[in-house]
This record gives structure tokens, C-alpha cells and sequence, in this order.
């Protein structure tokens, strides 16, 4: 088994009184960003859209936008971020990115909110409301300009908190939440806390229409996420850093058949289904590898401990890889030159490493949960499954490896699928056209 190691450094916990309040001062950082010109996607995207983009731009020239996170690495909120706050400032709408100064007693806090959220729940106490206000309360005091910013996005829970100041320090700005994750199956007393803050915003974004369920919200907008095709990541690769890349993951071998996952280590990416599957389609497929590839999200502390837990169940098998923290060149070679790509999730906000994959002209077997199933057409660009219906995922990789012919096809399928429905200019207009109506600049 091919391992590479990942080290944790535990963040120290601030000080705090005896309510719970920190006594020590918290301080946003603005993540250093990429260079992004909107000319890098004349290729990708029509005319249409960039003419409507450059429009959008002027309606929003005269304002400040705010986008507000938990993390600025591993997750795909922060990997959309990175992109979308450099391009906007290309198009010169002033847009600044803060991400929140927090320790691992409130990410304890918010994991299980997410977690909860998503269906599955321990009992929300009343320290861990304490802890959440308190983190969140600290981090809000640095804006205190009631003219800092014209608008804000918050996104996901983990910031929905500094609302409440917010509110009393720049009280005509517009706040937007934006929802990333799957609020179909949500424990309800975790969603009766985040919707007395959700109760409050202007608007929210959800990734599906039924997302929204519950949830206290006065107006809502569905905007699909994206991948950016000019990032590292999904850009186009010459065969020199293709070599590059092989040579680094020896004994990995792009010679023979390659199934790939693609995630953070979490308990809804079911690594450990991957790998039932993976054992099943090796009963018919000779010489089969698997590559579990994950990265760690800065606010999530149950990585380390579910990344080293799939490390020692692969640990027997010389042809299971458990790669972490790989360079965005390592994912995109190993997205391009796998066979198959699986996304075995039991909960999915989205999933964008599928469209990453299938932009590749790799298909993909994914579970039909989430945002996988608009992204994966069944029979066309790869196949659905049952979420827990390991077995059948294995199956149907199995289907893909021993037709070239169907995988080809799927292949160019998908490529144009997600040209058409998954790509960042696509996403930054919908995102835009919903910051201008709240700012009463409707066209």
C-alpha cells in the first residue's frame, strides 16, 4: 500500500472566562489569492455569458461585497472562493474573502452541527451554543465599520453567528447565506438553532431546491456550484507532468487498471464502501488498483482520525493507495488517467470532484444522493447506485473496465455535460444576478 503521511498540528485553544467567552482577541485573515482574468475563459464558456458577466460588473461597480468562511484549504466552499473572489476583483467589483480565526473546541461545535444537519445528531447542549456564539461574537467585532461593506455572504453555519452584530454594525448592508450543504434529512433542534440566525438574512443560495426544506429563510435562490477549468487542478496537462506525477506515486502504475475516490476523509464520503466495491470488481478484474485520495479541511477535526482508520484497513492490500494532501497537479493527473472515478457518498451537498472527473472525460460511478445525480447522467456519463449498495458500485465498475469502448463514449459525454451546466462562469453570473437584486440593482 502506498501511504503518504499527513501531520496534524493541533491549534492551541484561546482563553476564556467563565461563561465561556474568549478573553483573547480573534482576527480574521483574507486567504492570499490567485491572479484570475475573465479572458482565461473565453474558450470554455460563450460570448453570451461574459457580455452579461461584464454587465453585472458595471451594475456592481460602486460596491463592497464580503465573503465569510471557516477555512481557506480542503474543502470545496474554499476552493470556490479561490476562484470567485480573484475574478470578481478582475471584473472590478470590490470583493474581499475573511476567513474566521477558530480553535478545535468550536470546529468540535460546528462538525457536529454539519454533521447533524446532514441527518445524523448528538444532542445540542447549551455550551456548545455558548462556544459557537462566543467564537463567532470574537471574530465579528473586527468589522466594526457600519460602512465597511455593502453586502455579505456568509457561508455555510459555521459563521451564521456574527449576524447578530452584523446587524447593529452595518445595519443597511444585505446579507446572503450561503447553504453548501444537504438539509433534506436535518435534526430538528439543530435547525431550529441555525434558523434563528437563517430567519434573519435577506436571502439564501442552496445548491438544490430541496435543500431548503424547514429552513427559516424569507427568499431563496438554487445556484449549482462549479469547477474553474483554469485552476491546476482541471487545467489541461502535457505528458512531461503527467510523467512527473507517475513517477511520484510508484508503485501506483498507470498501466494497469486504475479506480480512483477523490474526498475529504469524512464519515458521509464512506471511504470504506469504496472499498468494498474495489474488493468486489477485483473478483473480476484482474490487477485492479484503488486510489483513496483525500485532502484535510482546516475545520474539520474528524479527518485525521478517519483518514488513519482508512489507512489501517487498506494497510493489507498492496494495491489500495491512501494519498492525503496531494498538489492540485497529483488530482488532476490522477483524475485523467484513472479509469473510473467513484464518489461513493452517503450525504452530498454537491460533490464537485464528479464534475472534476467528468471533465477529464473520466466517468463516474456515484451514489444518488445529493448533488451527484446532476451531475452524473445514468447510462450516459457513468452510473448511479443506491448509497449504501457497495456491491452494485463494484459492479458497475466493473461494467466500465471491461468496455473500452463505453468508456470512451461516457467520457466525451461527460466532458460536454459539464461544459454546458458545471463550469465557474456559469455559477458567477447566477451568484451575481442574485448580489445585484439584493442590492437593488435589478436588470
Amino acid at each position: 500500500m502506498l501511504l503518504i503521511e499527513y501531520v496534524h498540528q493541533a491549534s492551541v485553544p484561546p482563553a476564556t472566562d467563565t461563561a465561556g467567552r474568549c478573553t483573547m482577541a480573534r482576527t480574521m485573515h483574507a486567504p492570499s489569492l490567485p491572479d484570475r482574468t475573465i479572458d482565461a475563459y473565453t474558450d470554455v464558456t460563450g460570448p453570451d455569458r461574459l457580455e452579461r458577466l461584464g454587465s453585472l460588473a458595471d451594475t456592481l461597480a460602486d460596491d463592497r461585497i464580503l465573503h465569510i468562511n471557516s477555512t481557506a484549504t480542503g474543502g470545496g466552499v474554499a476552493e470556490l472562493l479561490r476562484s470567485i473572489v480573484p475574478l470578481c476583483n478582475d471584473l472590478e467589483i470590490d470583493t474581499d474573502w475573511l476567513v474566521m480565526d477558530a480553535d478545535d473546541d468550536f470546529f468540535e461545535v460546528t462538525k457536529a452541527m454539519h454533521n447533524a444537519l446532514q441527518g445524523n445528531s448528538l444532542p445540542l447542549t447549551e455550551a456548545m451554543k455558548a462556544i459557537y456564539r462566543a467564537v463567532n461574537e470574537e471574530n465579528a467585532i473586527e468589522l466594526e465599520d457600519e460602512d465597511a461593506y455593502d453586502l455579505v455572504v456568509i457561508h455555510d453555519p459555521q459563521p451564521l453567528g456574527m449576524l447578530e452584530h452584523f446587524e447593529e454594525t452595518m445595519p443597511e448592508a444585505a446579507i446572503v447565506w450561503r447553504c453548501h450543504i444537504d438539509l433534506t434529512d436535518p435534526a430538528p433542534e439543530y435547525l431550529a438553532f441555525v434558523s434563528e440566525y437563517t430567519a434573519r438574512v435577506d436571502h439564501a443560495i442552496f445548491s438544490r431546491s430541496s435543500y431548503v426544506g424547514e429552513t427559516a429563510v424569507p427568499e431563496t435562490s438554487i445556484i449549482y456550484p462549479s469547477i474553474d477549468p483554469v485552476t491546476e487542478k482541471n487545467r489541461s496537462l502535457d505528458a512531461e507532468a503527467v510523467a512527473d506525477v507517475s513517477d511520484r506515486l510508484d508503485p501506483l502504475s498507470f498501466e494497469d487498471p486504475l479506480v480512483t475516490q477523490i474526498s475529504r476523509f469524512d464519515p458521509w464520503k464512506d471511504q470504506f464502501g469504496t472499498l468494498e466495491a474495489y474488493r468486489r470488481a477485483s473478483e473480476d478484474v484482474s490487477d485492479l488498483q484503488l486510489a483513496l485520495v483525500g485532502g484535510m479541511a482546516g475545520d474539520d477535526p474528524e479527518g485525521l482520525e478517519l483518514y488513519e482508520q482508512v489507512a489501517e484497513e487498506a494497510t493489507a492490500d498492496p494495491n489500495v493507495h491512501v494519498l492525503t494532501d496531494l498538489p492540485d497537479t497529483g488530482v488532476n493527473v490522477l483524475q485523467r488517467e484513472s479509469d473510473v472515478v467513484v464518489q461513493k457518498s452517503l450525504r452530498e451537498g454537491f460533490g464537485l470532484v464528479v464534475s472534476e472527473a467528468l471533465w477529464k472525460r473520466t466517468p463516474v460511478v456515484g451514489s444518488n444522493v445529493g448533488g451527484i445525480p446532476l451531475q452524473i447522467v445514468d447510462g450516459e456519463t457513468g452510473y448511479l447506485v443506491d448509497p449504501d449498495d457497495a456491491i452494485g458500485a463494484g459492479e458497475r465498475v466493473v461494467d466500465l473496465l471491461e468496455d473500452d469502448g463505453r468508456r470512451a463514449k461516457f467520457g466525451e459525454n461527460a466532458r460536454e455535460h459539464v461544459r454546458k451546466q458545471f463550469l465557474l462562469p456559469r455559477q458567477l453570473v447566477e451568484l451575481l444576478d442574485v448580489l445585484a437584486d439584493e442590492l437593488d440593482h435589478g436588470q
